[in-house]
Parts: C-alpha cells; sequence; structure tokens
C-alpha cells in the first residue's frame, strides 16, 4: 500500500516535469473558468496542524469527533486521486481526507486540479482513521494559491546546496531542520532583547550610513548619497554612537541589535553582512561584562536546551558558568613557550613570530604580532568558553590601558568553538588619550592598512564632554546562533547569506 502511494506521488512529480507551467496553467484556467478565484484575499484559519495533533492526541482509531476545524496550508502530497491530502502550515502537518460521504461530486471534481505545492484552505471535522491518522473529513475546500512550479521530488529532497541558499524559500518548504533552525534564531534574540530589557537597558537606533568609518578594525563598504553628492561607508560598528548616549545621558545603560556590513572575504563563519549586539554600561568595567555575557549566554542555551552542556558536531560544550579566564599572552605562552612580555620591541616579537612559522607583515607593532600569533597558534585550541583577557593596547584603540601594564588593555574576547563570539572593554573615556590612539589608527592607514579606523573629532569632542567610566561589549549573533542550533555553516542561520552572483 506504501509502496502504491509513494509510485502515485512520483508518477504525479514527473508529469509535473514533463511541461509543469504549461499542465499548472491549464488547471488555472479550468479554475476559473468554474467560477473560483485561485488567488481569493482571504481565508480564516481556525487551528494550526500542532493544535489539532495536540487537542486530540488521545483520540482512538477509527473514533470521529463533530468538531468543525478550518486550517489552511501547502499541499505536501496527494494520494488516491486527492482522497488523502497531506496538508503542512508553519506548525506541522495533517492529513485532510476528502470523500462521497462528506463531499458533493463537483467539490470532489475540483480536487484534480490540485497539485502538490498549492495551498489551500479545508473545512471539515476531525477523525482519526483505522489506521491511527489523525485527519480532517473535509466538507470544504477552498483554493487559495495555484502554483506554477512544482516542489523537488519528495524523496530526494532539496539536494543542492546552493540551491538551498539561493532559493531558500524551497529550503524551507523542504526541510523542517532549516525552519527550525531559523525559528531558534529569532528566539535566542527574542531572549536576548528581553534580557537587555529586563535589567533596564533602553533600545536604540544608531546610523548606518557613516561618514567616518569607526568603531572597528575592518574594511567598509562604500556608497554614495546622490543629493549631498558624499560617500558614506555601510557601519562597521555603531559603538561610537552607543557611547555619544552615554555621554548625553539618555540611560546607564543602552543596546542595539542590528546588521553591521564589513567588506571581506566570505567563509563557513563570515558574512558580509551581519547581526550583533552592542551594549554599553556606565560604571562598570570590563570584569563587570564578563560576567553580564556569560549570564546572557548561559541562560539562552539553557532557555533553549533545558541545560547548559550541549553537542556541536561531536564534541560537547559547556556553557555553565563560570567560564575559564586566561590573559591572551599567558595562552600563547603555554602554546608556544615564547612570553612576548618579555618582549619589547616589534622587531624582536617579528623575529619570534617567524621561528614559530608565523607569517607576519613587516610594518606589524608588538601587538599585532601577539594577536596574529594568537589567533593562528592558539584561538583554534580553545573549544570550552573562554575568555580571553588582557589583548594588547596597540590593537585596541577603543579600549582603556590596562589598571597594571600599560603595555596591554582592559579588553577581552569570548571564545567557543576556536570562534571569536564576544569583545568587550573598559571604555577609553579619557578624550587625550583617545586622540592620541586615533592619530596612531591614522598613521597606520596611511601606510597602506585598510582596516585601521579613521579620527572621528566629533567623537573626540564628545569625551571632553565628559563618558562615564562604561563597560561595553558586543555578540556576533550569527555564530552564536550556530553554536546554539549546531549549525556548522553560518549560511544555514541566516536567512538570506551573501552569494555570489549567479552568471545566465
Amino acid at each position: 500500500m506504501k509502496q502504491a502511494q509513494q509510485k502515485e506521488e512520483v508518477n504525479q512529480v514527473e508529469q509535473d516535469l514533463t511541461n509543469p507551467r504549461e499542465a499548472r496553467e491549464h488547471k488555472l484556467n479550468e479554475l476559473r473558468a468554474r467560477g473560483i478565484d485561485p488567488y481569493p484575499p482571504k481565508f480564516d484559519p481556525t487551528h494550526k496542524a500542532a493544535d489539532i495533533q495536540e487537542k486530540y492526541k488521545t483520540l482512538e482509531d477509527g473514533a470521529e469527533t463533530e468538531d468543525i476545524v478550518r486550517m489552511a496550508g501547502r499541499i505536501m502530497a496527494i494520494r488516491n486521486n486527492g482522497m488523502f491530502i497531506d496538508l503542512m502550515d508553519a506548525s506541522g502537518k495533517i492529513q485532510a481526507f476528502c470523500h462521497k460521504m462528506s463531499m458533493d461530486e463537483e467539490a470532489l471534481d475540483i480536487l484534480k486540479l490540485y497539485d502538490i505545492g498549492d495551498i489551500i484552505g479545508v473545512i471539515g471535522t476531525i477523525r482519526r482513521t483505522p489506521r491511527g491518522e489523525l485527519s480532517v473529513r473535509c466538507t470544504e475546500t477552498v483554493m487559495l494559491t495555484k502554483t506554477m512550479l512544482p516542489l523537488p521530488e519528495k524523496h530526494h529532497g532539496l539536494t543542492d546546496i546552493e540551491q538551498r541558499y539561493r532559493q531558500r524559500y524551497l529550503d524551507l518548504i523542504m526541510n523542517e531542520e532549516s525552519r527550525e533552525t531559523l525559528r531558534m534564531r529569532s528566539r535566542i534574540i527574542a531572549f536576548i532583547r528581553n534580557y537587555m530589557n529586563e535589567m533596564g537597558a533602553v533600545e536604540v537606533e544608531t546610523p548606518i550610513l557613516h561618514g567616518i568609518m569607526g568603531g572597528a578594525t575592518a574594511k567598509p563598504f562604500t556608497t554614495h548619497h546622490n543629493a549631498l553628492d558624499t560617500d558614506f561607508y555601510l557601519r562597521v560598528a555603531p559603538e561610537l554612537y552607543l557611547k555619544r548616549l552615554i555621554v548625553g545621558g539618555l540611560a546607564e545603560s543602552v543596546y542595539e541589535i542590528g546588521r553591521l556590513f564589513r567588506n571581506e572575504g566570505i567563509s563557513v563563519k563570515h558574512n558580509p553582512e551581519f547581526t550583533a549586539i552592542e551594549g554599553y554600561h556606565a560604571y562598570k568595567d570590563y570584569f563587570d561584562i564578563m560576567v553580564l555575557i556569560e549570564d546572557i549566554v548561559s541562560k539562552a542555551v539553557e532557555m533553549l536546551h533545558g541545560t547548559t552542556k550541549i553537542p556541536f558536531g561531536e564534541t560537547e560544550i559547556d556553557f555553565g558558568t563560570p567560564w575559564q579566564r586566561k590573559s591572551m599572552c599567558d595562552l600563547v605562552k603555554e602554546e608556544t613557550n615564547i612570553d612576548f612580555l618579555e618582549i619589547e620591541t616589534a622587531e624582536e616579537a617579528q623575529g619570534a613570530a617567524k621561528k614559530l612559522g608565523v607569517q607576519i607583515d613587516p610594518k606589524s607593532n608588538w601587538g599585532q604580532v601577539v594577536a596574529e600569533v594568537f589567533e593562528e597558534k592558539v584561538e583554534h585550541t580553545l573549544i570550552q568558553p573562554t575568555q580571553v583577557i588582557d589583548l594588547p593596547a596597540e590593537i585596541s584603540p577603543l579600549a582603556k590601558k590596562h589598571r597594571d601594564n600599560p603595555r596591554l588593555a582592559e579588553r577581552f574576547e569570548t571564545i567557543i568553538n576556536g570562534w571569536e563570539i564576544a569583545n568587550a572593554f573598559s571604555e577609553l573615556n579619557d578624550p587625550k588619550i583617545q586622540l592620541e590612539y586615533f592619530e596612531a589608527q591614522v598613521a597606520q592607514r596611511e601606510a597602506g592598512d585598510s582596516e585601521a579606523q579613521m579620527l572621528d573629532d566629533d567623537y573626540v569632542r564628545a569625551l571632553e564632554h565628559g563618558l562615564p567610566p562604561t563597560g561595553g561589549w558586543g555578540i556576533g549573533i550569527d555564530r552564536l546562533v550556530m553554536l546554539l542550533t549546531n549549525s556548522s555553516n553560518i549560511r544555514d542561520v541566516i536567512c538570506f547569506p551573501t552569494l555570489k552572483p549567479k552568471k545566465d
């Protein structure tokens, strides 16, 4: 019986593939000839499939009710010339049972104009078949959207990975896993937003078009404003604007969740446009922010999974707090036996890096060398959540110098599964030092470093009006969602990832 049903479904698909548009166009015209609008403006469902499955889960085999329901969804399978229709809505699937005992001859005849992929409404009572399938015994069906192209063949699915991302709508129709991953992403963002609101932080929006590129070390995208005849940068970070709001006293805690844009490569963990949250908290330092980030992430994991220990690939990651905390230089020393804190000059640091086989730009300063060695030799080894603290001051132009060692900054990066998930500082609020840092960044930019930041005079002016001691942080939402949904490719957690243009 099951083989016959599958053969019938496959035959319909093969017929569709012969000339799908022409076959469906014929049915579309036939619907209209019968006075049926194939694209009506509205339908009012009373139930979702999951609601029906839950409410009637104890209904015995062969039992029927007089409860009338209205539901709508996409046809995923048609069997026995339309007697059985598998209907899928956003919550799940249910079977529609169309039989002459409850539908007149004309209504049954219209079923032959339905195709897999069409969106229909059904009205009827709830029954469970003698074989145990919960069904809607239809008294009426309604065409809601006639489709012109068939779905991918059910028994092979959407196997072309590139097609899954280019035609995300087909991926979502065919793959419950893809739908669930993106739903979990929404829940994670909602959780973080609620967490921030409950702690009294104020959500804000800052500009995406920046006249001066700043707030992060990155390559920007540029665009042109015609009316102003001015070039702008798509923001690489909202940081400098958010701290202006702290200066202004809008609130003691502000945050923004939004898209950032960096003109960099595409990989399994990089997308040129990505989602991040940044938050700033007056009278806090980077130690306070460590606790905050650990709390947000661990509670988000527990919200999704009911535990703080979850699998990622073949590894179990324990998000239970507190997380390991180690300085960048100590981690490098543990892995390489080289203590860069004992190295005074950039030249000596470059020499040490070359002995380790790390390729270094000859213009790199001491801090850049340390960061490069860490990235190549250490970062990928940090699988369990680790707060990498006390980064070099030379690569931290927006952070306070370390209270005990001026070569370092009060900054940390959160590394999980070898990925940077978060970045945070005790924010630099001395305008004179900030100006010096900006000028050093400008010099690096003029020497060829296209990722170095620009001089933002107005931000320095804002600091001269007084930024209180402030802790600031950012979390990359996409990578966090990857970890929490066991997704190995960033494209799986972004609805519409950036793709290379497809040639005709």
